[in-house]
């Protein structure tokens, strides 16, 4: 049943040894209970049985000060109805699977429905409660008791959040993390899912991904998108990041690093490649992030992006026995790794980037069937590595270029990284998005659909750019992976 009529209370809470902060006084009262804790990975809702009673409290505001006010929503006897179990799985952020009861007994809803789900737990709990009332607020210092370990935390409650802020300020409190109960235990019995960020800081666009490592080994993306920064933008001629590039890119990147702590990040890894790489003033960039947030830039090789990139391939797409070339195109370069799914024979990275073809023959505008002639011809002598080899059986391409080319292909309003993931494009479609492609302004490009609108100037390179490999490798078709670096990079550092 749903609770009604209660005011919700303000709470505070932390973890670990807090002293004797009551040392003489004698408790209000002292309790002992048996719980039995239903944890979730994707929710903190308090959801526990005491007493053949299902409670359950959920979060409803977080103040000024960072305290929490949680809501009582149910307080149910056993069996639950079908009605209580979905509202219970629906307050543990979980799906719903059909219910094969009309009523369902605690042993019941663990062994056929907690217990088969990955995301939520059971946890028995064996409490030791003393209440204190220091100014007239409610504290609470327990002794939580898992399996595993035990723990000590203290809870300071009111209806009143100001009592409680000055409670927590009175017991010197106030430095301590203010952490629920639901997330004490899952940190107390090892059932949480980590998040991690990386932040790939590219030619033409800088990539972020926050991931979620689950006690099951899974992934689960949070966050992954990017940003087109250009920040190799008049490098090819200057040798130099422009301070304009540069300001844009650090804004980006400081934009990336306070979202992924918002989201919880525990650690959060930055890479530069190409654009960084050649820049004579690519440290003066790595300075001012690492001054504006904190994090530094490690430039790496393209050796090792290219090696990063093929990991993040053949782990995401179903790429069978034979031969296999997987590329990344970016804006300052390509990479490219040769073998089979299990043994790399050969990997490189060539200085063909989409940003340097731009501006060498002006492609973020309409320009005749000759001057496509010109940079197709100008690419594939720049990519003479790759002429002359065997015929490979498969080829997976990835990279912003490439995914917005796949997007396009579908015509996707909205960018869906499923959608995209395993899509096959031709050597017809790459054509026929070139022809319309070098007939079109960038303004005009922006209005395709599937067209990430700040792609829009390099875009007619990047395609030039992937038409060249195909031809040079003998095939027509190529799977695109919506996977990459930052893919690659966080399993690596992180798993």
């Amino acid at each position: 049943m749903t609770v009604t009529g209660i005011v919700p209370r303000w709470e505070w809470r932390t973890f670990g040894d807090v002293g004797e902060l009551f040392a003489g006084s004698e408790p209000d009262r002292i309790q002992e209970s048996d719980e039995t804790y239903f944890l979730s990975l994707d929710s903190d809702a308090s959801v526990k049985v005491r007493d053949s009673v299902m409670d359950v409290k959920q979060l409803e505001h977080v103040n000024e000060n960072g305290l929490e006010q949680w809501r009582p929503v149910m307080k149910a006897s056993f069996p639950l109805s079908q009605e209580d179990v979905t509202a219970l799985l629906l307050t543990l952020g979980c799906a719903v699977p059909k219910l094969e009861r009309e009523n369902y007994t605690l042993a019941q809803l663990i062994a056929e429905i907690v217990r088969p789900s990955e995301s939520v737990a059971a946890v028995d709990v064996h409490k030791h409660r003393e209440h204190f009332l220091p100014g007239g607020c409610m504290a609470e210092v327990s002794v939580v008791r898992t399996q595993r370990r035990k723990e000590q935390t203290i809870a300071i409650e009111s209806e009143d959040p100001a009592l409680v802020f000055q409670t927590v300020r009175g017991l010197g409190l106030e430095s301590r993390p203010n952490v629920c109960l639901a997330r004490g235990l899952k940190t107390l019995v090892g059932f949480e899912a980590a998040r991690y960020a990386v932040i790939d800081v590219g030619t033409n666009s800088v990539k972020f991904h926050v991931g979620e490592h689950r006690p099951s080994g899974e992934w689960r993306a949070i966050v992954d998108r990017a940003d087109v920064t250009r920040l190799g933008e008049g490098l090819s001629a200057s040798g130099a990041l422009g301070a304009e590039a540069m300001k844009r890119t650090a804004d980006a990147i400081t934009g990336m690093v306070d979202e992924a702590r918002r989201q919880g990040a525990v650690a959060i890894a930055a890479v530069g490649t190409a654009g960084l790489r050649t820049a004579s003033n690519s440290e003066a960039l790595s300075d001012a992030v690492r001054e504006r947030c904190g994090v530094g830039i490690e430039v790496i090789s393209g050796e090792e992006e290219a090696r990063l990139a093929y990991s993040a391939a053949v782990a995401g797409l179903d790429v069978r026995g034979g031969t296999l070339v997987v590329f990344d195109t970016g804006g300052g370069s390509s990479q490219f790794t040769f073998g089979s799914k299990a043994n790399v024979a050969e990997r490189f990275s060539l200085d063909v980037g989409a940003v340097r073809f731009t501006e060498r023959f002006g492609l973020d505008g309409p320009v005749s069937e000759d001057v496509v002639r010109d940079a197709l011809a100008a690419i594939a002598a720049d990519f003479a590595q790759l002429g002359g080899r065997p015929v490979p059986d498969a080829i997976v391409g990835m990279g912003g270029g490439v995914t917005n080319m796949a997007a396009i292909s579908h015509g996707l309003a909205i960018y869906d990284p499923n959608v995209v993931q395993g899509t096959v494009l031709d050597g017809a479609e790459i054509d026929r998005q070139i022809a319309l492609f070098r007939t079109m302004t960038a303004d005009e490009r922006r209005s395709i659909d599937g067209l990430q609108p700040k792609r829009a100037e390099v875009i007619l390179a990047g395609a030039c750019i992937v038409r060249t490999i195909l031809t040079l490798l003998g095939r027509d078709a190529f799977t695109v992976s919506d996977r990459g670096l930052r893919h690659g990079l966080l399993v690596e550092r992180f798993g």
